[in-house]
């Protein structure tokens, strides 16, 4: 996962690599905006897809058609970021939340992001649909990985075997 710590301004490319990250974090003095409209253009990097999806379309329309910036409070209410953290704590809350997602099972993680992903480029009902076969899918690697290691074959070999067989499940 990509964690963005937002410190500062974030506007036009700079919001839009902040959106493009998994979590975004705030630190109370930042700014995010689309500011693209005062130059005669528009956001070229998935601003207008991605602060739609994430903000909603009124607001979206709003930061994208008069160019103003929102604070990280607003930001935060309107779920463009997860939270905000003072500035002198932003960077350490940032990197724990990176070091306890690390602490999970990279299947898991990457099964979460995965779904979560989906949410957004789908309907609910194939949403559901898709997060229930990763569902059943991390349960059978979990099983599988425990199963392995029972026989006395080593940990590692079990990841890698769990790895293969999730890139079959879902690329074949």
């Amino acid at each position: 996962p990509i964690i963005a710590a937002v410190n500062g301004f974030a506007l036009g490319g700079g919001c839009e690599l902040a959106m493009m990250c998994d979590i975004l974090y705030a630190g109370e003095k930042a700014k995010f905006g689309q500011p693209e409209i005062t130059l005669g253009v528009l956001p070229g990097a998935g601003g207008t897809q991605r602060l739609t999806r994430s903000v909603g379309k009124s607001k979206a329309m709003e930061m994208c058609l008069t160019g103003n910036f929102i604070d990280a409070q607003e930001a935060k209410q309107i779920g463009l970021a997860a939270q905000v953290f003072p500035v002198d704590e932003l960077v350490d809350k940032a990197v724990a939340t990176g070091q306890k997602i690390a602490s999970f099972s990279k299947i898991a993680v990457a099964l979460n992001k995965e779904a979560v992903n989906a949410a957004y480029e789908t309907t609910l009902q194939l949403g559901l649909d898709y997060e229930k076969r990763l569902f059943y899918a991390s349960l059978e690697q979990k099983t599988r990985k425990k199963a392995w290691v029972h026989l006395g074959r080593s940990e590692s070999l079990s990841l890698q075997m769990n790895e293969f067989i999730m890139h079959y499940i879902f690329y074949k």
